[in-house]
């Protein structure tokens, strides 16, 4: 099937009670899905764990029952970050396969590698279990979502030349992160011949927004292309790329994203000298780098929405009063966890793939607003 680049991340749906990350706005998806097909895109991308594990079953209610299955291509993952033995891979397969409906998965990830899900990957010899599914023509095509440092990845793709692709978190903000290491992430698969999908091209939202002097410059060269434009875009133009995923919260974003997608033409030279002026603009402004992922939620003790506080820390050290961030923070008390409630065990940290510093970040969100 002849793809076009853009693929629907199904992480950010839309939903009717922003607190509820279950409540799926399923009639809007509907909506959001039937065009994305209409305008000829066809990859959509799930995962297990999403939306509190119901986005697969979401994806079958829009997508599945509504939609021949030779018009699109789905993908979704095994959650190597829960699984300790052998036996859970058998289980969730097939219960992912029950839930999506599907009788196959056309790709299918190893689900956020690092350091140490590697290592049970390894152990559990999980490359070997969806290297078995594909030969038995439950998956067609397999790879794994990498969240660490070029040098690992590297080893992974040397170990296993049967990977086929690798999805990697890349956006004009973290190519030259330290941290993230976008750029030398991909020039790894690039040297071992992999196409790369892209997550998080517009980071969580946060290229989405940005300061009002880099909006500036971008509206001076393309007063009608939105923020989020330039970054897909810039994503996109890479030339190992094969699909640059886009988590769309609502129909409005889908147009946008498939209005410039939809013949896509790549960033030029003047195009990518004003992304770099944009990025070092973003990189003085933004306090806390979340992309929401809430990977650090599930099994924190003191039940933390950390990414919402961060969300209302960057809010108001951008914003200040005027953002109500401090009303907002308020709003969570007796209902979970504040910030100053943290007990430093550090299991969020372990689980975050930006590699934030989150206990420490907490202790600033505290400062700010438990007083």
């Amino acid at each position: 099937m002849e793809q076009k680049k853009l693929g629907f991340g199904c992480m950010r749906l839309p939903l009717t009670d922003p607190e509820d990350q279950k409540s799926i706005d399923l009639e809007q998806m509907c909506r959001m899905t039937d065009t994305f097909l209409e305008k000829g895109f066809t990859y959509f991308d799930t995962a297990y764990m999403y939306h509190d594990y119901a986005s697969e079953t979401a994806v079958r209610e829009a997508l599945v029952k509504r939609h021949p299955r030779d018009s699109y291509t789905l993908a979704t993952k095994l959650p190597m970050a829960m699984i300790t033995e052998e036996e859970a891979m058998e289980r969730i397969f097939g219960e992912q396969l029950e839930k999506c409906g599907v009788d196959y998965f056309d790709y299918y990830l190893l689900h956020c590698l690092n350091d140490a899900n590697y290592r049970m990957v390894e152990k559990l010899d999980a490359f070997g279990f969806i290297s078995k599914k594909k030969e038995e023509g439950r998956i067609r095509k397999i790879g794994f979502s990498y969240h660490d440092n070029a040098v690992l990845l590297d080893e992974i793709l040397e170990a296993h030349p049967e990977t086929e692709f690798v999805q990697l978190q890349l956006n004009y903000l973290d190519w030259d992160s330290v941290n993230i290491q976008s750029r030398e992430c991909y020039e790894v698969c690039k040297k071992h011949g992999k196409p790369v999908i892209v997550m998080e091209p517009v980071k969580g939202g946060t290229l989405a927004v940005v300061p009002e002097a880099a909006e500036e410059l971008m509206k001076s060269y393309a007063p009608d292309a939105s923020p989020a434009s330039w970054a897909v875009r810039f994503a996109a133009s890479q030339p190992d790329v094969m699909m640059v995923l886009s988590g769309m919260s609502n129909y409005d974003q889908l147009l946008d994203n498939t209005s410039y997608m939809a013949d896509f033409v790549p960033l030029n030279e003047e195009e990518m000298g004003i992304i770099q002026k944009v990025t070092e603009i973003i990189n003085s402004s933004i306090a806390i780098p979340c992309t929401g992922c809430q990977y650090c939620v599930e099994g924190c003790p003191k039940e933390i929405p950390i990414p919402k506080y961060f969300a209302l820390y960057n809010a108001y050290k951008q914003f200040g009063d005027q953002s109500n961030s401090v009303f907002y923070y308020k709003n969570h008390e007796g209902k979970s966890g504040l910030a100053g409630d943290c007990v430093e065990c550090g299991q969020c940290e372990s689980h975050c793939p930006q590699h934030l510093t989150i206990i420490d970040y907490m202790k600033q969100v505290s400062e700010l607003f438990d007083k």
